[in-house]
């Protein structure tokens, strides 16, 4: 049994999995960090299952990227009750979660996340599912350049760009929508062959991968290099 949690958007969700599927599940919406609903949402699922912390094989979180709070609240959970559990713990990217169910598929894959202020965070994968570059947060416009052959859009992102890329790539943007919080799925997948493999993330230098670091901060970063899975 493993525990998801993912807090990446406003969209959030926590699910309890075997090794086939998920057996329990809790999401919601939040305008703001998810504080309040988080540590109830994960009681109510372990509860729901008669389990404690102390029956899973490990936890894992999605990391990103995303809101700072949101982000912080979900990772420092995570730590928190693998900490005191002695269980392990992965973390897995954002991007690679939304990009899970379309790679292997024949095609190309840009997973989208809305990052704000007209931009998007992008991730490409080729056909092998292997990234084509670095992830980057940019105009929505300045990925069209690089699509030159049939692609599949897919994201949470997607949804406010999908004119755009309709109307300017034509039958080159194969764009698919689905509910958010189909991404609890994909963690649970990730985080299991993680656990299986024996593949923990040190608790001490986890980090999750932020769309802008908070104005009393220092500059933002976009140089940050993914982890790729």
């Amino acid at each position: 049994m493993l525990l998801a949690i993912d807090t990446s958007t406003r969209y959030a969700a926590v699910a309890v999995a075997d090794d086939e599927r998920i057996l329990a599940f809790r999401g919601w919406y939040s305008r703001s960090s998810h504080t309040a609903q988080l540590m109830p949402a994960i009681s109510e699922t372990l509860q729901e299952l008669k389990l404690a912390v102390s029956d899973l094989a490990g936890i894992a979180v999605a990391l990103g990227p995303g809101g700072f709070s949101a982000l912080r609240v979900g990772l420092s959970v995570a730590k928190a009750l693998a900490m005191a559990s002695k269980k392990p713990l992965v973390g897995i990217g954002t991007l690679d979660l939304e990009a899970r169910p379309y790679l292997g598929l024949g095609l190309p894959v840009c997973a989208l996340l809305d990052s704000g202020r007209k931009e998007v965070a992008s991730a490409l994968f080729r056909i092998d599912g292997t990234r084509s570059r670095v992830d980057a947060i940019s105009p929505a416009g300045e990925l069209l350049p690089e699509v030159t052959q049939p692609t599949i859009f897919c994201g949470e992102g997607v949804a406010n760009w999908e004119s755009l890329f309709i109307e300017a790539l034509g039958s080159l943007a194969l764009v698919v929508q689905e509910s958010p919080a189909g991404r609890i799925g994909s963690l649970a997948e990730l985080g299991r062959r993680r656990l299986n493999a024996a593949e923990y993330d040190d608790l001490a230098r986890l980090q999750p991968h932020y769309l802008r670091m908070p104005s009393i901060g220092g500059p933002k970063r976009r140089d940050r290099i993914p982890q790729i899975y």
